[in-house]
């Protein structure tokens, strides 16, 4: 099993230097994989149960539905590399499914909370070995070197997390899920499809808070890991649809003119001027299948629900 230390400090000093740098630019930016550290990520599996938050219980309806199918496209004994594992939830479907699958390879940059995850998906699943990887997926990162060499290896990335890369980032991901199982891999990804506005905003503000509380705590992790100063309640949370990057942006609404300390800088925030926390891009099936083509893979499978909100890709 996993260490829960060691990573610390490197992580660290990579959320200080984007903290800076975002913060100092003219339009002010945080990168959206800091929103998940252990209480940003307890935060967001609340978000999931949430009624307005359609993605997880209608990709989690997909799984069900189709995940004999998936696991025959997947095939046996494979090595399924999971990225961003979160919670695990979905997983368990498809581990459930699959015939004799050799290893799960959870990979997360929230350490502690893979930790607790890995374990649960170990209790449930213990004839199943789990190497879990602490790394941001976003960028380039080693596999273990002792996996399995043969395929299949299968890439796993349900949710909408695609859609909160910019365009030329995900093709990035998916070339680096190509390497990392190889030419004769698989891979499943979620993918969440353009809808009316009526159903796409209230899951990114919901009437409870919790999403505004985890764009929030992105502040109060400042505060924590880097001694900031933010009054995080001199900040809002703000969802806006951008029609030309077919995205919902997440932002932290400054409600007054005001500076913050952080590692020995001073910044200041104009009333009104905001974070920019989040994108989540939603697309069509062709749009996908055209990034995917970009990275080396071809759409082989597509599962979807009855309303056409959402899709899962199988792609060779």
């Amino acid at each position: 099993m996993l260490e829960r230390v060691d990573f610390r400090e490197a992580q660290r000093e990579s959320f200080r230097a984007d903290v800076i740098a975002g913060l100092a630019a003219p339009r002010k930016t945080l990168p959206s994989r800091w929103l998940y550290d252990d209480r940003g990520s307890e935060l967001f599996e609340r978000i999931t149960q949430l009624p307005e938050y359609y993605p997880t219980r209608t990709e989690t309806g997909i799984l069900r539905d189709h995940a004999a199918a998936m696991a025959a496209f997947a095939g046996s004994r494979a090595v399924l590399i999971e990225y961003g594992a979160g919670a695990g939830v979905k997983t368990e479907i498809l581990l459930g499914a699959l015939e004799n699958p050799a290893l799960y390879v959870p990979v997360d940059i929230a350490g502690d909370f893979l930790v607790t995850a890995a374990e649960r998906i170990e209790n449930r699943f213990p004839y199943i070995e789990i190497r879990p990887v602490v790394a941001d997926f976003t960028d380039d990162f080693d596999l273990p070197a002792d996996l399995p060499k043969l395929p299949p290896r299968v890439a796993f990335f349900p949710g909408s997390t695609i859609g909160n890369l910019a365009p030329p980032d995900a093709v990035d991901l998916l070339a680096r899920m190509r390497a990392h199982v190889g030419r004769e891999g698989r891979a499943i990804v979620g993918v969440d499809l353009r809808k009316p506005l009526a159903r796409l905003l209230p899951a990114y503000d919901d009437a409870a808070g919790v999403t505004a509380a985890f764009n929030l705590n992105l502040l109060a992790r400042v505060n924590r890991e880097l001694g900031g100063d933010f009054e995080v309640s001199r900040f809002a949370h703000e969802a806006r649809w951008n029609e030309a990057k077919s995205a919902v942006e997440m932002h932290l609404v400054s409600l007054a003119d005001q500076s913050v300390a952080i590692g020995g800088r001073r910044i200041a925030f104009a009333k009104g001027e905001t974070i920019h926390t989040e994108d989540s891009r939603k697309y069509d099936l062709g749009e996908f299948g055209r990034m995917a083509g970009a990275a080396g893979w071809r759409v082989a499978e597509t599962w979807r629900d009855a309303e056409n909100l959402f899709a899962v890709v199988g792609l060779a």
